[in-house]
């Protein structure tokens, strides 16, 4: 029996290229910030505090990863509440109709030794656009705290002209380019 197990993961080897494998992003070490022009006097900084993905990573075959990612609308913050509320609101985000932004890859391309360019779908505001976001390895390596665990980080950035998914409220005096950038860390699955 042992044989035949053996036997049919060769067959499986051989058959085609090894496929990412299941990571999983550690929620205490993610988070995705963004950044607005206010009036052309100044920058307001934010966050989404609440980032889910599902990803499959093979450090050795960068262009098999796949990677979806959800955040949750209504976890904005931008350290005001008024701004928040109105970024809730029907005129920005409209969080009550439509509660979470997705990003899903349709293909990563490697760009250098620690760099890609990770192509997909956009969702905000039930639009969707396809769009190209940069991606850089910050490290990949065993955990100084467990050695048996592997930890690969990331940050993940790119820009989005808001006015495209129909969030237009104050544009052009508000700032309609949102450069954002996502850091995380992850582990392959157990």
């Amino acid at each position: 029996m042992r044989f035949l197990a053996v036997a049919v993961a060769v067959i499986a080897a051989l058959a085609g290229p090894a496929r990412a494998a299941p990571w999983v992003m550690d929620p205490e070490h993610a988070v995705v910030t963004f950044r607005g022009n206010h009036l052309g006097f100044s920058m307001v900084y934010g966050t989404f505090r609440e980032l889910s993905a599902e990803i499959d990573f093979d450090p050795e075959n960068i262009e098999a990863t796949k990677v979806r990612f959800v955040i949750q609308a209504a976890s904005v913050d931008t350290l005001s509440k008024a701004r928040d509320k109105s970024l809730r609101s029907k005129e920005m985000l409209d969080t009550e109709n439509f509660p979470e932004i997705v990003f899903e890859s349709t293909a990563v391309a490697q760009t250098g030794p620690q760099t890609a360019d990770i192509t997909g779908n956009l969702t905000i505001k039930g639009v969707t656009k396809e769009v190209t976001f940069q991606a850089q390895l910050r490290k990949i390596g065993p955990s100084p705290f467990d050695p048996s665990k592997t930890v690969a980080g990331f940050t993940v950035s790119g820009t989005i002209i808001r006015t495209d998914y129909g969030v237009s409220f104050a544009a052009p005096a508000i700032g309609v380019e949102i450069p954002f950038q996502v850091d995380l860390e992850m582990s392959p699955a157990q």
